[in-house]
């Protein structure tokens, strides 16, 4: 499964304009760093952000922030450790934030430690209860540690939240079809595709199932479909 970072929610949860001349020269620095990471040049975003960090010039919530988008810098790098550290120090800075519980979490996950992100994923629904990504996120982290009744209730829970949270129907329909309840899974794939025509990967999956049921035609029909959509 693609880990799915929402960048843009760190963004919109991070964003603020500096407007004090006092803090000029760190403020330059940040904003070069937006800059270069628009324009897909990480390592000088992340030697920008540092170089902000590091001036001195910046203090608390504007301190959180430059720290914000560096790991979101690092974590589109793949570096998890950074990343981690990086979200660590927002979160010592702003302990309530649900936001970045998740971001941490998803991180957590991208390096396979699923025990912390569990715990993290735990925090942000602790935190926002009606998140239905942080329920789909440790229902992914139940699915890797073999616990597939944990990740069917956090994808269950995903969905009361968010009935057309088509990601969780079919993360769903895919602990079914490993647990051999190949009818179930059906059922998900069918939903993630009444809610998402063009999903390409819900038509894969649901051949996968029909076929382990032995319904060769409609897996063969699926799989054209698959097909079809991903050479639009």
């Amino acid at each position: 499964m693609k880990r799915i970072l929402l960048v843009t929610l760190l963004f919109l949860s991070l964003m603020v304009c500096f407007t004090s001349p006092a803090w000029a020269g760190g403020v330059e620095d940040f904003e070069a760093g937006g800059k270069a990471y628009d324009a897909g040049n990480y390592d000088e975003a992340i030697r920008l952000y540092t170089k902000a960090i590091a001036s001195g010039e910046l203090s608390g919530e504007q301190l959180s922030r430059a720290y914000g988008f560096r790991g979101v810098v690092w974590d589109k790098k793949g570096n998890y450790d950074r990343a981690i550290a990086d979200y660590t120090k927002v979160i010592e800075i702003v302990p309530k934030d649900p936001d970045l519980y998740y971001i941490r979490g998803v991180a957590w996950l991208g390096k396979g430690d699923f025990g912390k992100a569990i715990a993290d994923l735990t925090k942000a629904i602790e935190l926002n209860p009606k998140d239905a990504q942080a329920y789909n996120k440790p229902g992914f982290a139940w699915r890797r540690k073999g616990d597939y009744d944990r990740a069917i209730a956090d994808y269950t829970k995903a969905i009361e939240i968010d009935p057309r949270f088509t990601e969780a129907y079919n993360e769903r329909g895919f602990v079914w079809r490993k647990k051999g309840d190949y009818d179930r899974a059906i059922a998900d794939y069918t939903r993630a595709i009444e809610i998402n025509p063009n999903d390409y990967l819900a038509y894969n999956e649901r051949g996968l199932a029909w076929q382990a049921k032995g319904d060769y035609d409609k897996a063969k029909a699926d799989y054209a479909k698959r097909d079809e959509l991903m050479e639009e």
